[in-house]
């Protein structure tokens, strides 16, 4: 006589915790792909008190030794209008915007030649400052 039960007991691994885990993995690489930006090149902006939050179609730099960059890449003075036109004509955006992100040690006429270039093609252009901080 066989009196032994016809349930047997099955190894099972327990994953409630690997919810948890992905979960709080997941919340950590949205937060840092909203912190990084590829668009970018180290300079030390003005400051001002007020803060404006723009999109930014194209992203015009030049840095203290007056160079001038559409995004991350190096464009020359003389080809900055078609290098941001292309720029502009690719994201096909309504209402295209250039943030000029500039050092403190950049002349006004480099800005100047950004504001520029955004009139020609009918641009907005706006300046990228720091926020000041209170004293």
């Amino acid at each position: 006589m066989n009196i032994r039960k016809a349930l047997r007991h099955k190894p099972e691994a327990h994953t409630s915790a690997l919810n948890d885990v992905l979960f709080i993995l997941l919340f950590f690489f949205l937060i840092v792909a909203t912190l990084a930006n590829p668009n970018v090149i180290k300079l030390a902006n003005p400051k001002a008190n007020t803060d404006t939050k723009v999109k930014q179609t194209v992203v015009v730099s030049i840095n203290a030794d007056q160079q001038f960059f559409v995004g991350t890449k190096p464009v020359a003075a003389d080809s900055l209008t078609t290098a941001i036109q292309s720029v502009v004509a690719a994201a096909q955006d309504k209402e295209p915007t250039i943030v000029i992100n500039a050092d403190k040690l950049a002349t006004a006429d480099n800005i100047v030649a950004i504001m520029r270039s955004g009139q020609e093609l009918n641009i907005k252009t706006v300046l990228a400052v720091q926020k000041a901080v209170a004293q």
